[in-house]
């Protein structure tokens, strides 16, 4: 899935995104991969959650194919 970054606290390297549904979703500083540092308002993303609980579990901003 892909979204869009509403909010990202630097400090807590936490924050929030917009699905491409439009649905907003929280995500903890756990779910972002090793390579972010930072991300900016309005930044697109690619979002992996857990089948059962819908939860964030992982972010990144590109992958490998």
């Amino acid at each position: 899935m892909q979204g869009t970054v509403a909010t990202f606290d630097q400090t807590t390297r936490s924050g929030q995104l917009l699905t491409d549904e439009g649905v907003p979703m929280s995500f903890p500083a756990e779910s972002l991969a090793d390579h972010i540092r930072h991300l900016r308002l309005g930044q697109r993303v690619f979002v992996e959650t857990d089948d059962d609980t819908g939860t964030i579990t992982s972010i990144s901003i590109w992958r490998d194919r």
